[in-house]
């Protein structure tokens, strides 16, 4: 609570740290019906999503009489935090959430930083009690990955944690380890990889640039061209759509390190992107799914894939609903996305029948 004061500016107490169930009744009451309604959708898009990825108990008989078995079983407590900022992270909530809920764990507790008047959004509180979370905490930061890590007198000691943050999240996130709490990975900056060619449009093309760089002044945002005439196209789209951003400042020190890059061809853009393994990657070019079937030089390395069509990255995040809780910082090519299995465990089971030992 001092680390929130200092940090923050808010004074909590060991009463008012946890949000209790009327303050969740009041958040679920003044919020805004449609967003409880586009909320809603994407709750039941998310859901179905991962309920088919839901891992079942394998049975194998190996030989007669011999029954091996794989059972799959939750993590009892997990630890979701939610970053602060300009905009309330709803969608964060649901990505992380939803797949503890499909894996059963017993206990999710959430951690988020509170506004200066010591209150949470009403749309995560609206959020986090749509997908059964009771422990809902006003603590951010480093000092509330400590909390779920350790445990305090009011928070509750997890297994694991998951979700975004800045630098000092993610330290803290991996020093945790050190005390015996799994973590879903090390997020970095977030990014985007936009493949295009003469068939992508400049404006779209910018709007997913611009989608990504306004997440943050360290986000990472690289365009992969095959077609000479859409670079500049793109950079006066840029321009254009840049002065109509609210986060525009922070928009434009993300663009300042970002890449418009020619090369020569699919097959090339492909191979950076596979060394790349971006967070997020977007194929605007003619056959997007061709990049994804090929035999010798497909997809490997990525978060998650757009294959555009006329539907932009922005568009994808809010509707679609798959999982947007991806690696970040090129890990892509060790790590995986959040999920079920990610909120669960495995272990085996070996049952001998009289038959087998003879």
């Amino acid at each position: 609570m001092d680390l929130t004061q200092q940090f923050d500016g808010v004074v909590l107490t060991s009463e008012t740290l946890q949000v209790g169930p009327q303050e969740i009744q009041q958040a679920i009451d003044q919020l805004d019906e449609d967003l409880k309604k586009a909320i809603q959708l994407a709750y039941a898009n998310i859901k179905a999503f991962h309920e088919a990825q839901k891992r079942e108990t394998l049975v194998l008989e190996t030989m007669p009489g011999v029954l091996c078995e794989r059972r799959a079983v939750p993590i009892q407590k997990v630890g979701l935090y939610i970053p602060g900022g300009s905009a309330p992270l709803f969608s964060t909530v649901l990505m992380l959430a939803v797949p503890a809920q499909i894996a059963g764990c017993e206990q999710m507790v959430l951690c988020t930083p509170p506004n200066a008047q010591g209150q949470i959004h009403p749309a995560i509180l609206f959020t986090a009690h749509l997908c059964g979370i009771t422990k809902i905490y006003k603590l951010g930061g480093a000092q509330a990955i400590a909390a779920m890590t350790l445990g305090t007198a009011i928070v509750p000691k997890v297994y694991k944690l998951f979700g975004p943050g800045n630098q000092y999240v993610t330290a803290a996130k991996q020093y945790a380890q050190n005390y015996g709490v799994a973590i879903d990975m090390p997020a970095g900056p977030s990014e985007v990889l936009v493949v295009a060619d003469h068939t992508a449009s400049p404006a779209f093309v910018a709007s997913d640039l611009l989608s990504q760089a306004e997440h943050g002044s360290d986000s990472q945002v690289v365009l992969l061209c095959t077609h000479p005439e859409l670079i500049p196209q793109v950079e006066v789209a840029l321009d254009q759509q840049l002065n109509e951003l609210p986060r525009k400042e922070i928009a434009q020190k993300a663009l300042n390190h970002a890449r418009l890059v020619q090369v020569a061809d699919l097959d090339q853009a492909l191979e950076i992107s596979n060394a790349y393994a971006p967070e997020h990657l977007i194929l605007s070019v003619e056959h997007p799914r061709a990049c994804i079937d090929k035999k010798l030089l497909s997809i490997q390395n990525t978060g998650s894939v757009l294959l555009y069509g006329v539907l932009g990255k922005a568009i994808k995040a809010q509707s679609a609903n798959q999982q947007k809780i991806v690696e970040s910082a090129q890990t892509h090519d060790m790590i995986f996305a959040v999920g079920p299995a990610g909120t669960g465990k495995t272990y085996t089971a070996v049952a001998l029948a009289v038959k087998a030992l003879k």
